[in-house]
C-alpha cells in the first residue's frame, strides 16, 4: 500500500484530496497548520470527517516552518509520495499581510524540499497558481510561457517555489511535478472566496462586491475535478534526463531535470457575471450589487490550456459551472442550515 503525505490535509483542497486518497485504499498522512485565517471549525470538521471515514487517515497540527518538527513526522511516515498544498491562501490578503506568504509559502516550502531529498521520495508534487502568469495576456495559458510578471507577493511566492523545485530536482534527481490551479470552487470551500462570498451575500440579503464592474472572466474549476487531475499526475512521475524516450506533445519536462509544470484548469472561461448570475438562480435571490473598480494584483481573466493534463492522464476537467455551482450551494445550505 502507497503511503502519502498531503500537507494542508484540513484546508479546502487538500481535504478533498485525502478524501479521493483514501477511498482509493492509500494510507494518508497529513499535517496543516489549522491558523485563524478564516474560521477554523470548518478546518477541524474536514480532519474529523477524514478521521471517521477511515482508519489509514492520521494527521498531526503544527507549521511547516518547524523544521525539526516537520522532519521528525516525515521521517516516521516515511512516504512514497508528498503532496504539498498547505500555503498561505489568497491573493488579497497578500496586500494586507506579506510577511505571512514569505514564511509559510517560502519557508515552509523550502522544509517539504528538504524532507523529500533526505527521504529520496518517489515523486513530490507541489500546488501553484494561475496566478504565476501575472501579467501575460495571451490566453489561453501554457505552462511553456515565461512567467516573469507576477503582480502579488503571492504569486511570487509560487513563483519562487517552482524555481526552488526545478533546482532540487536538479541537484538531487528528484522526480517533481508543480501544478498551477485556476479558480477551484466547490463544496468546503474557504469563506474568503468569491463564491462562498456571493452565496453568503445573497442569501442573507447583502451587498456582494463586484470587481473591474463585471468585466472579469475566470477558469473555474471544480474542486472534484482538481483532485482528480492530482491523482492522476502521482502516476505521471517525470523522467530523469536519460531515461527520455519520445517526448509528450507540449510538454513543460525540464531538458535539465526531472521536472515538470501542469496546469489543471476547465480550459474554458466563465464571465464572472454569468457565476453570479448561476448563483441567484440556484438561492432563488437577486444579488445586490455593489460593483466596484479593479483591485490591486487582480486579472481581468485567467484560462487554461489543459491539453498536457490530457496528454499525461488521459484526463480533463469537464464539470460545467452551473453544476458545481448547485452543489455548493446545497452544501452551503446544509452546513449553517439556511
Amino acid at each position: 500500500m502507497k503511503k502519502i503525505f498531503v500537507t494542508g490535509s484540513a484546508g479546502f483542497i487538500g481535504f478533498h484530496l485525502c478524501k479521493l486518497l483514501l477511498d482509493e485504499g492509500f494510507e494518508v498522512f497529513g499535517v496543516d497548520a489549522m491558523t485563524d485565517y478564516y474560521d477554523v471549525r470548518i478546518k477541524v470538521e474536514r480532519h474529523r470527517m477524514l478521521t471517521s471515514r477511515s482508519n489509514r487517515f492520521t494527521a498531526q497540527e503544527f507549521r511547516l516552518e518547524e523544521a525539526d518538527r516537520l522532519m521528525e513526522y516525515v521521517r516516521s511516515v516515511q512516504p512514497d509520495v508528498i503532496v504539498h498544498l498547505a500555503a498561505q491562501a489568497g491573493v488579497r490578503y497578500s496586500l494586507e499581510n506579506p510577511r505571512a506568504y514569505i514564511d509559510t509559502n517560502i519557508v515552509g516550502t523550502f522544509n517539504i524540499m528538504e524532507c523529500a531529498r533526505e527521504l529520496g521520495i518517489d515523486h513530490l508534487l507541489m500546488a501553484s497558481t494561475s496566478s504565476v502568469y501575472g501579467a501575460n495576456e495571451e490566453m489561453p495559458f501554457d505552462e511553456r510561457q515565461k512567467t516573469d510578471t507576477p503582480l502579488t507577493i503571492y504569486a511570487a511566492t509560487k513563483k519562487a517555489n517552482e524555481a526552488m523545485a526545478h533546482s532540487y530536482a536538479h541537484l538531487w534527481g528528484l522526480p517533481t511535478t508543480m501544478f498551477r490551479f485556476f479558480t477551484v470552487y466547490g463544496p468546503w470551500g474557504r469563506p474568503d472566496m468569491a463564491l462562498f462570498k456571493f452565496t453568503k451575500g445573497i442569501i442573507e440579503g447583502t451587498p456582494i462586491d463586484i470587481y473591474n464592474h463585471g468585466d472579469m472572466w475566470r477558469d473555474f474549476t471544480y474542486v472534484d475535478d482538481l483532485v482528480r487531475g492530482i491523482r492522476l499526475l502521482i502516476d505521471a512521475v517525470p523522467p530523469g534526463v536519460a531515461d527520455r524516450g519520445e517526448p509528450t506533445p507540449g510538454d513543460s519536462l525540464s531538458p535539465a531535470a526531472p521536472f515538470r509544470i501542469v496546469n489543471i484548469g476547465n480550459s474554458d472561461k466563465v464571465r464572472l457575471l454569468d457565476f453570479i448570475e448561476a448563483i441567484e438562480d440556484e438561492v432563488g435571490v437577486k444579488a445586490l450589487r455593489n460593483y466596484m473598480d479593479m483591485q490591486a494584483g487582480d486579472v481581468p481573466a485567467t484560462w487554461a490550456d489543459a491539453s498536457l493534463l490530457e496528454a499525461l492522464t488521459g484526463y480533463t476537467p469537464r464539470t460545467d459551472f452551473r453544476s458545481g455551482v448547485r452543489d455548493f450551494v446545497a452544501w452551503y445550505r446544509e452546513y449553517y442550515e439556511v
